[in-house]
């Protein structure tokens, strides 16, 4: 089943805040389900697996709100897209909020979606060369 673009973008978005929506339960459960076996996650600060995303919320929640701007989707094949934004965060006890560039790659398995890439880019401002 090939999507529309804007109908991709909409259902690959509730995907995403699905993850982030897990993040602000700090439920662990709700955020692997999203999670392909071999998710690969890059981050500034180093690579992390599918256990990995799941244990940072041992500790509870690490996302207080969020906000998720300038989407844009990349359909790579008819069960294959990438999902890039602007996400603006504020942590727990967190008097900043954050921001960065997020791009996800999402694969169909059946009858959902399943994130198996994410990388996180902060969001400096600072041009690249």
């Amino acid at each position: 089943m090939t999507l529309s673009r804007p109908a991709l973008l909409a259902e690959l978005l509730a995907c995403e805040r699905a993850v982030w929506d897990a993040l602000v339960a700090g439920d662990a459960a709700a955020d692997m389900a999203t999670l392909d076996e071999c998710f690969l996650g890059v981050y500034p600060d180093g690579f992390a697996g599918k256990a990995d995303h799941g244990a940072q919320l041992a500790a509870g929640p690490t996302v207080a709100r969020y906000e998720i701007a300038e989407a844009r989707v990349l359909p790579l094949s008819p069960d294959v897209a990438v999902l890039a934004y602007l996400a603006r965060y504020l942590r727990p006890g967190a008097e900043r909020e954050e921001a960065m560039y997020v791009s996800s790659i999402w694969r169909r398995e059946g009858g959902g979606w399943r994130n198996v890439f994410s990388q996180d880019t902060p969001a400096t401002g600072t041009s690249v060369p």
